[in-house]
């Protein structure tokens, strides 16, 4: 099978720290796989929080993931603080790309590369939504951070 690449931009504009707890551990000793997707979710969180926005509500409309690529880049430890990177890319009509950077706090060394589809949703009628204005205008404000 031929290996995943992502390209990840030059500039994140948001970036925040998020510490490795136990539950994201594996028996391993290191940062478990099955975690970085919470990992992930929660950048994705508290990017749309600096935005005053949640994943159920952008402009009356859902936000759900459709498709997750993860590239794993070195071990992360229990405790450790990662530095989350987010971008947003690639729009349609309706919905984005998510691109993420996990670095760690002490060194910047790269720990996680990932992406993630996200489409917006009508949860009322059940169905695909377009991009809300709402989300494009608030994506125009600048560089922030949590």
């Amino acid at each position: 099978m031929a290996r995943v690449k992502l390209v990840l931009p030059d500039h994140f504009p948001f970036s925040c720290p998020i510490e490795i707890g136990i539950g994201h551990i594996n028996y391993g000793g290191h940062l478990g796989n099955d975690s970085a997707l919470t990992l992930i979710h929660e950048a994705r969180l508290r990017f749309l929080k600096s935005l005053g926005l949640t994943e159920l509500d952008i402009g009356g409309r859902g936000l759900i993931l459709s498709d997750a690529v993860v590239l794993y880049k070195a071990e992360a430890f229990w405790g450790e603080i990662l530095v989350a990177e987010v971008a947003v890319e690639d729009f349609n009509k309706y919905g984005c790309d998510l691109l993420y950077r996990f670095r760690r706090q002490t060194d910047g060394g790269d720990v996680l590369h990932a992406k993630t589809g996200m489409v917006f949703f009508d949860y009322t009628t059940k169905k695909p939504a377009r991009v809300p204005v709402e989300f494009i205008n608030k994506l125009g404000m600048q560089e922030h951070t949590a």
